[in-house]
């Protein structure tokens, strides 16, 4: 394994077999055809793309080679089927294949002699292959669970009925493909579950963090009687999992009228999100300099207005981490919500999806109403990724 004629053939496999299988799933349900793995074709197909990739320096043309290897070696039939079934879906996925394999490999080899490796050489050509299969392998969870929701969202019954497994697209319907998503707003109030559940949530983060942050500042700073018990036992509570604690929950709520009731959910959110924030913003708040505080305090200002003027704005980045995070939390809670709210007046996003799953109700409404209680959230956090992971790692070096 450690001369480089045998590595990029390996690696060529290994990672063919990656592309055809990933390539395959989306292209059955993206058309509907029969595809599936051509084996062999892809075992042979990948060693010597990998074999093109190590000795031809030229990306153009190894992409030119690849092609003609990836159509000679599996006759025509890339997918298992003849080109003249849909063969424009299937030149697409050709080019996506050829592309998929040659630009890669061409990464996963550069720099790699065909001779004997060095260590370092042939630790560099495995981390390659292993980092491209974790971002293939890891986006595939994340896509295609959300594409088979997103595109039965968007079937007729009809076509549910006749193949429940074919998950392209009826072009042909029009604007009439979203028929799901109008009914959900016009006839089952999605409206008011999204607008619900975006008050709350906000509501959730605002008092979360009125509680948490004066709190973390106290764990971080003070020093009291008991300060290190406290620091390290914030986060018992979520040893005790949330459905033992159900049951006292619902019968405490019912005897004190606050069961179907958004105040009541206002009450128990904060109480499983505070923990996390004070946690989080503890270990930010310790890794600020104390003594930009002292010079506040020497400057005049009470402790609160430290606070409020110095170590706020200087905790940006970990404000933002910890609102994010309590909004994701509060907007995707299920089991609270279903258990509290009964008036569908009343329903969170999350306990007027859970209403769609009825036999009463077709299925494409019921995976509309998840992609409506999805997409926000992942656009959301997407949009503020990046702020979350600097909140995140801002206070874990203490410098």
């Amino acid at each position: 394994m450690k001369n480089g004629y045998l590595l990029a053939a390996v690696v060529g496999v290994l990672w063919s077999l990656t592309i055809i299988v990933c390539l395959t799933i989306v292209m059955a349900f993206s058309t509907g055809l029969p595809v599936h793995p051509v084996w062999l074709a892809a075992i042979v197909q990948g060693a010597a793309v990998g074999l093109v990739a190590l000795y031809v320096p030229s990306r153009l043309l190894g992409i030119l080679i690849s092609f003609a290897l990836v159509l000679g070696v599996s006759f025509m039939q890339p997918f298992g089927i003849s080109l003249s079934e849909k063969s424009f879906a299937q030149g697409v996925g050709v080019l996506v294949l050829v592309f998929g394999l040659s630009v890669p490999l061409s990464i996963m080899t550069k720099g790699m002699p065909a001779g004997t490796l060095t260590r370092h050489q042939f630790e560099e050509g495995i981390v390659r292959f292993l980092t491209g299969f974790g971002y293939v392998f890891f986006t595939a969870i994340v896509v295609v669970p959300f594409y088979v929701m997103l595109m039965t969202s968007v079937k007729g019954q009809q076509a549910l009925l006749l193949n429940p497994l074919d998950f392209s697209i009826e072009w042909d319907k029009g604007w009439d493909l979203f028929r799901s998503y109008q009914e959900l707003f016009t006839q089952y109030n999605f409206g008011s579950y999204l607008l619900t559940s975006f008050l709350v949530s906000v509501a959730t983060v605002a008092v979360t963090l009125l509680f948490s942050v004066p709190g973390a500042y106290a764990v971080a700073r003070l020093r009291f009687k008991g300060q290190a018990v406290m620091s390290r036992s914030i986060l018992l509570i979520y040893m005790v999992p949330m459905i033992v604690l159900a049951l006292p929950i619902y019968v405490g709520f019912s005897m004190f009228g606050l069961r179907n009731s958004l105040f009541g959910l206002l009450l128990i959110y904060p109480v499983t999100t505070i923990p996390v924030s004070l946690y989080m913003l503890q270990g930010y708040f310790r890794g600020l300099p104390a003594e930009i505080e002292e010079a506040g305090l020497m400057d005049g200002l009470s402790r609160l207005g430290v606070i409020w003027k110095i170590t706020l704005p200087l905790s940006l980045p970990a404000l933002a981490s910890v609102s994010l995070y309590v909004f994701m939390i509060a907007w995707n809670e299920f089991l609270l919500a279903f258990m509290l709210l009964d008036d569908p007046s009343k329903f969170t996003l999350t306990r007027g999806v859970t209403m769609l799953n009825s036999s009463e109700v077709p299925r494409q409404h019921l995976m509309a109403g998840a992609v409506i209680a999805t997409l926000p959230i992942l656009v959301l956090f997407l949009g503020l990724e990046r702020f979350m992971t600097k909140g995140l790692t801002a206070g874990s070096v203490k410098g």
